[in-house]
């Protein structure tokens, strides 16, 4: 078995800031209102940029992280619900304008589990032998994507990216575990741009993301600390050997239920929502980069990595940094 490492991170989000005192100005809502319930201060906001330019601008930083030449990077997988286009795919762009050759590239869409379905999918591929390092990573821009006038969504979410780069090294990727219950209830769902009919050439027009918060928050404090406990049993590691826990960066109540669950200290979880909302599958890479440039992570350290998101999706990962 190959030693699979996290060899670099990097991240990158739009220069908008926007606060909940900013949106008050427009919808019906206030700071208090927001943050007592997610936790949730601020969000970056796109203006000119789409998701493969925060993509690319946080592949850039990942690489130049990682020490590895581009030349040596031969797999590229992007997670987004928000890719500019159908085809190509948002990996497909970024692999020609990273200069990287003719290497493969796809995207993958799990919603907010995205970048650790990535990490799974990626981590299984490269142990066959067949690539040497992979680029991964999560890019959104949701707030193209969702009704200004709902407040109960428009203040959750924001846009930005994040990436990693795998290979060969000193951590290990020691286990991902990754599940899917379908949505046939409409509990989350982006709804997307409806094929035109034959006889009806005019264009469509792109939906919103529609949630049932109450569902979606039971669904969520549920399947998070159940994803935990089972990649831990699955590899015999304890509670207590875990050193930070990454989680989707949803909602902190959520996150504080899980830790509450766990009988984890809240210490242990890391938690950036406040700055930049739900940037679903950039929400992980973005958190593990701001953990390592901040130090509440560090190199040995054995850190858990937990995503749910609309599928619906959940994913766990056990990696030594």
């Amino acid at each position: 078995m190959r030693n699979l490492s996290i060899l670099g991170t990097g991240k990158y989000v739009p220069n908008r800031r926007v606060t909940n005192d900013d949106l008050a100005q427009f919808i019906e809502t206030s700071d208090e209102w927001i943050s007592s319930r997610t936790g949730i201060r601020a969000r970056h906001i796109t203006e000119t940029e789409n998701t493969i330019d925060l993509a690319l601008e946080a592949a850039k930083l990942a690489i130049e992280d990682s020490g590895v030449k581009k030349e040596d990077i031969d797999l590229v997988v992007v997670a987004t619900v928000t890719p500019e286009n159908t085809f190509p795919a948002a990996a497909n762009v970024i692999q020609a304008k990273l200069g990287l050759g003719h290497v493969m590239a796809f995207d993958l869409n799990a919603a907010c589990s995205g970048f650790v379905y990535t990490m799974d999918v990626v981590s299984k591929m490269m142990q066959t032998g067949a690539f040497k390092n992979a680029l991964i990573v999560g890019s959104e821009t949701l707030t193209k994507y969702i009704d200004w006038t709902d407040r109960n969504t428009c203040v959750l979410f924001g846009d930005g990216a994040g990436a990693a780069i795998i290979g060969d090294g000193d951590g290990e990727i020691i286990d991902c575990i990754s599940h899917s219950m379908g949505d046939t209830d409409d509990l989350l769902i982006g709804e997307g741009v409806p094929l035109k009919d034959i006889n009806d050439q005019s264009s469509p027009q792109v939906g919103f993301i529609q949630m049932k918060g109450r569902e979606v928050f039971k669904f969520a404090t549920t399947h998070l600390p159940k994803a935990v406990l089972e990649i831990c049993e699955k590899n015999n590691v304890n509670l207590e050997d875990i050193d930070a826990f990454v989680c989707h960066q949803a909602n902190e109540r959520i996150i504080e239920s899980a830790a509450k669950k766990l009988g984890v200290s809240m210490e242990k979880m890391f938690v950036n929502i406040s700055e930049y909302g739900n940037t679903s599958a950039a929400s992980v890479p973005i958190a593990l980069d701001d953990a390592l440039k901040q130090g509440a992570v560090k190199k040995g350290d054995l850190v858990c990595m937990v995503a749910f998101g609309g599928g619906l999706t959940w994913s766990s990962a056990l990696v030594r940094l």
